[in-house]
């Protein structure tokens, strides 16, 4: 056996781990220092921006780059997240209701759910998107939706892992404030890092034939 090699995976594998809960503890702080509201916007942008640096490998320090992130991107990152966040929580709030009618309602409820699922769908490349290119505000949430239709099957793969995380926190609450938003996070930052870099290289091929 290996144990050199099996003991440098298991102290990346535990670095990784770490980083996770500090970025789940920075955004959940960070989020709550803008009494929620004003503070979810930024603190998710700052949070993603920090995980693509570090699926970059680039050295920095958490706290303190995540303040000047937060703070440079307040009023652009809460008009890029609110807006959604508060379609996100209507649907929620209908879906429930819905589902408190009994039977007679389950159309609408199905369809409440579809259009959740569908904001997810789209929502998991928005945070990514808005760390890795510079676009125009109003183009990130086209793109993303661009994005989730043409790459069906990583779309897929977003959703299970979101799903997964979420299926995980229900079962441990107590996961929530430890890791689970940092995990969701970071693991959709490296995701999309790769599906991105795939797409880059799919164009450039197409540019150069």
């Amino acid at each position: 056996m290996n144990h050199p090699a099996m003991s440098i995976r298991l102290q990346a594998a535990c670095s990784e781990l770490i980083w996770a809960v500090q970025l789940n503890l920075m955004w959940i702080v960070f989020t709550l220092a803008g009494g929620v509201i004003g503070g979810l916007g930024p603190a998710t942008v700052a949070a993603y921006t920090l995980a693509r640096r570090r699926t970059r490998n680039e050295s920095f320090h958490g706290w303190a780059e995540f303040w000047t992130v937060y703070r440079r991107e307040f009023v652009r990152s809460s008009l890029l997240v609110l807006p959604v966040a508060a379609l996100a929580i209507v649907l929620v709030g209908n879906y429930l209701y819905l589902s408190a009618l009994g039977p007679s309602m389950g159309a609408l409820r199905i369809a409440t759910f579809v259009a959740l699922i569908a904001l997810a769908g789209v929502g998991a490349y928005v945070g990514p998107l808005y760390a890795h290119y510079d676009l125009p505000l109003r183009a990130y949430w086209p793109k993303a939706a661009q994005l989730a239709l043409l790459r069906p099957a990583s779309s897929v793969l977003l959703l299970l892992a979101l799903s997964a995380i979420a299926y995980a926190t229900s079962a441990a609450p107590i996961l929530a404030p430890v890791i689970s938003f940092g995990a969701w996070i970071y693991l959709n930052t490296w995701l999309c890092q790769r599906f991105f870099a795939e797409n880059e290289a799919r164009l450039h091929s197409k540019g150069n034939s």
